[in-house]
């Protein structure tokens, strides 16, 4: 297996994002893309990820694999990642280790152990949403931060003609409004949904806007979440987050 990436970001910001969520996961490699299916501690939220074989420029992979590893040990050597830099990752299979070779002008090589990780497969859910919302990832960024001041979840509603996000406390409220537009592309399957959410996980998820301009959000009606980052022929970055109760 040998795995030569051009744009070190990919890798870099997608493993940095993940493990805001999870601290231990299991690459899984085939002969089209680098899968990671994963689950929170508190099963909140799910992350589905797909670094896609185009996006390399050498990407050899006889047979599929499943290395598990701790996601702290290869973000410090990720972080070595100058933006010049390719980023090969290769298998060590004598020691059970990841090789990963940063190259520019020299060489630089770096070996991280592999894990073992007890876990079931997980599968991605099967969800039938009321809504789906793409407007700019940055526009959203900006939105959770305002919710933030004001409490610690937030409502998300779709309208057939705007998209609104909302926050309250005992004293305070706020809401933002995005008119559906170009930037702002609303499908609505009812009259109008809503649902409640964790600013806390939103946070964590909308770290993902550095990979892509914009995010796909697809809700019900206190249904669970599904906010998805694309870079096209490159990657793929989900997440699924539970809702919050109606009570909270």
């Amino acid at each position: 297996m040998q795995l030569t990436l051009a744009e070190p970001r990919l890798l870099k910001e997608s493993m940095n994002i993940i493990s805001e969520l999870v601290t231990e996961v299991t690459l899984r490699i085939d002969k089209d893309k680098i899968e990671i299916i994963a689950i929170d501690p508190a099963n909140v939220a799910m992350v589905d990820f797909k670094l896609l074989s185009s996006a390399f420029m050498e990407y050899s992979v006889p047979q599929p694999q499943e290395l598990a590893i701790n996601l702290e040990h290869l973000k410090q050597v990720l972080k070595r990642a100058k933006p010049t830099d390719t980023v090969t990752l290769a298998l060590d299979g004598d020691k059970n280790r990841l090789k990963v070779l940063l190259k520019a002008e020299g060489n630089r090589t770096f070996n991280i152990p592999l894990i073992t990780i007890e876990e079931n497969e997980q599968k991605i859910p099967v969800l039938q949403f009321g809504t789906k919302v793409v407007l700019s990832s940055v526009r959203f960024d900006d939105a959770i931060e305002d919710m933030s001041i004001i409490s610690e979840s937030l409502s998300l509603h779709s309208f057939p003609d705007k998209f609104v996000i909302k926050a309250e406390s005992n004293l305070k409220d706020a809401m933002v409004e995005l008119p559906a537009r170009e930037d702002t592309i609303i499908t609505l399957v009812a009259d109008a949904v809503s649902s409640k959410y964790s600013i806390e996980y939103l946070r964590k998820i909308s770290k993902a806007s550095k990979l892509s301009d914009d995010v796909s959000l697809e809700f019900g009606g206190d249904y669970p979440l599904r906010a998805e980052y694309k870079l096209m022929d490159k990657l793929r970055l989900s997440f699924i987050l539970a809702p919050r109760v109606s009570s909270d």
